[in-house]
């Protein structure tokens, strides 16, 4: 789409079926706007507006951000940190966002999570599933210290 052929008003009414379809953090809303208007107070002020209507809640996104990854990706909390962070969503909200995740659940789940890693990685010698073990669930953003006392019950 060229940029400046939208109106301001049009603009603002497709950020806001954007924002309505999902919850969406600043920098996304700002980047997808930045497709439709070069103008940075013209962004700003619609973004403005969607913050004020509840279209754009960076804390509603950062709980419904951690919710969604931790139970449908298997990600741990280093990782929702980590892609919450490189998202430029605040440290608060973070919190916020990673308080969703019961320590009950996420223990639980780890152990979901290696049971299935064992009889995955079961062929394999001793020390060589074991590596596989620490290497899937350390890309998925576990904590080394989880990953290695769930390690050492083996």
């Amino acid at each position: 789409m060229k940029k400046n052929t939208l109106s301001y008003d049009e603009i603002k009414s497709k950020a806001q079926n954007y924002c309505a379809y999902q919850e969406r953090c600043h920098m996304e809303v700002e980047n997808k706007l930045r497709t439709y208007s070069n103008s940075k107070e013209e962004i700003d002020n619609i973004i403005y507006e969607l913050i004020k209507k509840n279209y754009l809640n960076e804390t509603r996104f950062a709980q419904a951000f951690s919710r969604g990854k931790f139970k449908f990706k298997n990600w741990g909390k280093m990782k929702i940190k980590m892609e919450l962070e490189k998202r430029k969503v605040s440290k608060k909200n973070i919190d916020i966002g990673m308080i969703e995740i019961s320590e009950e659940d996420y223990n639980k789940k780890l152990d979901e999570l290696f049971q299935k890693c064992i009889e995955k990685f079961n062929n394999y010698n001793k020390q060589l599933m074991k590596k596989k073990i620490f290497d899937y669930l350390n890309y998925r953003g576990w904590e080394y210290e989880k990953i290695f006392k769930k390690l050492n019950e083996l």
